[in-house]
């Protein structure tokens, strides 16, 4: 079969800018038809993927923004506890402080008392040793008076030799302070 028939048909049918009434209408069928299936079969699951992905992201940022709260109420909670620590942390020292000086004062009066208590047990001590030393002292004088008198006696001597023998005596008496 010779091509050159077909070019005059070619030809004959019309030119580049011509509308063809019979595939315009066959598009547009088919294009319905297609739309048709594509809403039915592709549109609706592609519709409800991208509500539900919708869905997942507001879920995400809600969760996210409860988490954040969250956060933001540990912090603050965490802030409360290291304000209190601090106050507690003061208040220790600060009754520490009162204790220690609470037990250096009890120290100081109990370091008074005992050395008071001392200085009188010496006093005591000193006191009876004096009334010691003076009754030893009297004995001893009156020991020594007795025995001066019975020499005076013994010897009567005129006044002169009883001066003597007294200051004698007197010599012979230990010296006192």
């Amino acid at each position: 079969m010779p091509l050159y028939w077909l070019s005059p048909v070619i030809l004959a049918s019309g030119g580049l800018t011509d509308i063809d009434r019979t595939l315009y209408w066959s598009t547009l069928v088919l294009f319905l038809i297609f739309a048709a299936i594509l809403a039915k079969f592709a549109w609706k699951p592609l519709l409800q993927v991208i509500d539900e992905r919708e869905k997942g992201v507001r879920e995400a940022i809600d969760g996210a923004q409860k988490a954040s709260a969250e956060a933001q109420a540990l912090l603050e909670k965490h802030k409360e506890m290291l304000r209190e620590a601090g106050r507690e942390r003061e208040e220790i020292l600060k009754r520490a402080l009162q204790e220690a000086e609470v037990l250096r004062n009890d120290l100081q009066a109990k370091a008074r008392a005992e050395s008071e208590q001392m200085i009188q047990r010496a006093r005591e001590q000193v006191e009876r040793e004096k009334t010691a030393a003076i009754q030893e002292l009297r004995s001893q004088v009156a020991d020594l008076a007795v025995e001066a008198a019975a020499r005076i006696v013994t010897s009567s001597l005129t006044p002169e030799a009883q001066k003597k023998l007294v200051n004698e005596f007197i010599a012979q008496m230990p010296k006192a302070r």
